[in-house]
């Protein structure tokens, strides 16, 4: 049976409710490690809710009558959506609905249901549906991301229970090594001022609730190696994203802001999972802020300009916004934020191929082609290099035509499908190890029934056979890849939880096998049997089938029964 799709019924609109100002500076703080905030006589909230639209996507659930309307019109209920510095985005199917509450099901169900999908790559797509319902993720990607924020409103304060909680952080607290810097800061923002509060050693819950109560924001920043849940939602992501899915929670009290306006280098899902924060976010500056590489610096306020949104994020919403767009969040004086950042894309654009392509393309052109190694003109610093920018001299332009044909040829050397693995095998060394379901961990090695039990070893003996059936345990779990003369597998089933605490893992495959891995790696998610596998005769088949299941990457179609001593054929 197919697991229940998350309802999809949002669309992308402005939101065209008339606001009303309500003044609502923040509160000034008494607590004796941050000085005392000045009120902003500016910093008015439209309803709670001063959304600036230039630019930005507002989205809420439809009504039932509504989209029946805009279906029978042919969705001409739908509105187009502002940009002040773009063309408008394509035209999206909507209604002005503000008020209708969204439902969707519990984490908890979605991850349980996702065991149901053999497709790992498509439990990412339908994980990935639930984080942004009601809208849909082919829309979301056509015209939000990278481009512009989009804000999405529920109306559900319970929509991400079961994610994280401040209880459960509480309770990390009090049973797990928590180090100071490590996995947790303590920061502080005052009168332009970000500071962090961070003394060395174990973040012990009286030194850390204390930072709290005397107004520190708290930033957990690997909640994953925590919590089996994150851990979970992160892992089944980053197959949708082939880049690093990570996270940060950040716990902030009433009244106080924990961080300066900055922009990250990586693309935000904010998740708001308890109270309200107010936040602002602000377009790039300028054309060398979009998309950057690198985070900025810490900004003041007289550096930004207007916001092109201004809200509160209550419990169950979602803000995203695309790396360079800075941001900025404070709490109301009456109610603390606890909010979890997902995060991905980071250092995954063209030029970070590029940076692996151009010097293998280099050296490949040096060792290929002679005119890479001829010699410089034994005159060129006469006439090249800024100093002669100015001065007109027939011999720079035949310099600057040669570089360019050069360049024009390097890309006859360009070794892509190498450069490629290179970024795979930086992926994979990044990822998050899998969270098993259980059918995953009976039909793996993982659930094999091997123990200790009255003095003697028990059931440690389980054999493949020809007619069993196999399969990669992910899709997204191993890669193969060359490394000179040889050929290795990497994967991700060994890696930590604590990011890069491992080395990459890998196994060195023989150039016999090579063609029945790249054979199961093709046939994902299909099981195919040991006796398929493309080698020269059934022992072989059946050496690689059980190298790779002994390893933890294959998983069969049903449980294997474990033999006695006296059945073992060895």
């Amino acid at each position: 049976m197919a697991p229940p799709r998350v309802s999809a019924l949002a669309v992308y609109m402005q939101d065209k409710e008339p606001q009303k100002n309500n003044k609502g500076a923040i509160s000034k703080s008494p607590q004796k490690l941050l000085k005392k905030k000045k009120a902003r006589s500016k910093a008015h909230l439209r309803n709670g809710d001063a959304e600036r639209e230039a630019g930005l996507c507002v989205l809420h659930p439809l009504t039932s009558s509504s989209k029946k309307k805009s279906s029978a019109k042919g969705g001409k209920a739908a509105k187009k959506i502002n940009n002040a510095k773009e063309p408008p985005s394509p035209r999206l199917k909507g209604s002005d609905s503000s008020n209708k509450r969204h439902v969707g099901p519990p984490l908890d169900t979605v991850l349980q249901s996702l065991g149901r999908i053999q497709n790992s790559k498509e439990r990412a797509k339908v994980l990935f549906e639930w984080l942004i319902a009601p809208v849909q993720p082919d829309d979301f990607f056509r015209c939000i991301w990278e481009k512009k924020p989009a804000l999405i409103r529920r109306h559900n304060l319970k929509y991400y229970d079961g994610f994280f909680s401040t209880s459960e952080f509480d309770r990390i607290l009090r049973e797990d090594n928590v180090q100071f810097g490590v996995n947790l800061d303590v920061t502080s923002y005052s009168n332009g001022v970000r500071e962090t509060h961070n003394p060395p050693g174990r973040a012990l819950p009286l030194v850390v609730w204390d930072y709290y109560k005397n107004g520190c924001s708290l930033r957990l920043l690997n909640p994953q190696s925590f919590s089996i849940t994150v851990w979970n939602t992160l892992s089944v992501l980053q197959e949708l994203f082939t880049s690093m899915v990570g996270a940060n929670m950040y716990l902030t009290p009433p009244g106080t802001q924990g961080f300066a306006p900055h922009y990250d280098d990586i693309e935000a899902f904010v998740v708001q999972l308890e109270g309200k924060k107010r936040w602002r976010v602000y377009s790039p500056r300028n054309s060398l802020e979009m998309l950057p590489q690198f985070s900025s610096v810490n900004f003041n306020d007289g550096d930004l300009g207007e916001p092109i949104l201004e809200t509160i994020l209550e419990a169950g919403d979602l803000l995203y916004f695309p790396r360079g767009f800075i941001h900025q969040g404070d709490c109301l004086p009456d109610e603390h934020s606890l909010h979890i950042t997902v995060s991905s894309f980071q250092r995954n654009s063209w030029v970070d191929l590029l940076d692996k392509l151009l010097p293998a393309a280099l050296q490949i052109a040096a060792d290929d082609d002679v005119e890479f190694r001829k010699g410089l003109p034994l005159d060129y610093l006469d006439y090249m290099g800024v100093q002669n920018t100015a001065s007109f001299n027939p011999r720079r332009e035949n310099f600057i035509r040669k570089v360019q044909e050069l360049m024009g040829k390097l890309a006859e050397y360009a070794p892509v499908d190498a450069a490629v693995d290179q970024k795979a095998k930086a992926f994979l060394h990044d990822c998050l190890p899998p969270v098993l379901t259980p059918a995953e961990v009976d039909c793996s090695v993982y659930g094999a029934p091997a123990r200790w039990e009255n003095g003697d070893v028990k059931e440690c003996i389980i054999q493949l056979e020809k007619d069993t059936p196999i399969r990669f345990l992910r899709g997204g779990i191993a890669r193969l890849c060359s490394n000179g003369e040889a050929c290795l597998l990497y994967y991700t089933t060994e890696n930590s939880r604590v990011y890069h605490q491992e080395a990459p893992k890998s196994i060195e495959i023989e150039a016999e096998h090579v063609e029945a891995l790249e054979y199961l790696l093709h046939c994902y998610p299909q099981y195919v049997t040991v006796e398929s596998l493309p080698c020269e005769d059934m022992d072989v088949k059946l050496a690689v089938a059980t190298m790779l299941f002994e390893k933890g990457l294959l998983t069969t179609k049903e449980r294997l029964t474990p033999l006695t001593s006296s059945r073992a054929n060895y």
